[in-house]
């Protein structure tokens, strides 16, 4: 019996470097597990849709699908919009079951892709030394999911013995300009923003903009296709291909 498919799903955007980035980060994926059938798909805005993997892979003979939202926290789209993908797609394909495992979420791996990306930043920027960090996210409407950025802030800034705050792109203040902005006000001037984002786009792009422009030393990239986070997709889809089997 074959193993579940693995759709990795992401949300989607109209920066073509955002989906160049999500199927970099699956061809590690691929790399690390050739037996896997692994699809890329996208909720919005970008191509292949949900809607046209989960119709190929059903046509190629699979009936069990584990799907594996690329999503950092558990906001509307994680709630709301991959749910619903599931649920119009099992009622499409009669017989078909398809499993949502967590969303990638803040694993603690993934502090060590972001001192990757912002060692790199820093090299770039010839910064030597800091005093402050900002940990810059999408950003919702959900508190939840801003407090978990939050907390995953405050245990990066703890392995750095630096002050950190966390900022948002959007739906939340601080901003990442706000951010800068506040340490300057306490006399910092060596600050530095790690991107907390999976690819690149709209919103990094603008968090990246304003804390450049309130003085930030160095912007780091998002986290993007790194050993770490491919190795959290494969992990979210054991326990979804788990979950599958009948008790």
């Amino acid at each position: 019996m074959a193993a579940p498919a693995l759709v990795a799903l992401a949300h989607g955007s109209r920066d073509p470097r955002s989906a160049a980035t999500i199927k970099a980060l699956v061809a590690e994926v691929k790399a690390m597990r050739p037996d896997l059938r692994i699809e890329t798909a996208f909720l919005d805005l970008s191509k292949p849709t949900f809607d046209t993997v989960v119709d190929r892979l059903v046509k190629a003979g699979f009936d069990e699908i584990v799907v594996v939202p690329l999503l950092l926290t558990e906001a509307y789209h994680a709630k709301v919009d991959v749910p619903e993908a599931i649920a119009s797609a099992m009622a499409r394909h009669e017989g078909v079951r398809i499993q949502a495992s967590r969303i990638l979420g803040m694993e603690a791996a993934f502090l060590e892709v972001l001192d990757v990306r912002l060692r790199d930043a820093l090299k770039e920027a010839r910064i030597r030394e800091l005093d402050a960090l900002v940990l810059a996210a999408a950003g919702s409407s959900d508190p939840l999911a801003n407090q978990a950025v939050a907390r995953i802030a405050r245990t990066w800034g703890a392995r750095h013995r630096l002050p950190v705050t966390a900022a948002f792109a959007s739906a939340a203040p601080p901003a990442a300009g706000e951010a800068v902005r506040a340490f300057r006000a306490e006399g910092k001037r060596h600050i530095a923003v790690a991107s907390f984002f999976l690819a690149p786009g709209r919103l990094p792009d603008r968090a990246a903009e304003l804390a450049v422009e309130a003085g930030a030393v160095a912007v780091s990239d998002p986290l993007g296709a790194h050993p770490a986070v491919a190795r959290a997709i494969l992990a979210r889809y054991a326990v979804g291909a788990v979950e599958l089997v009948p008790v």
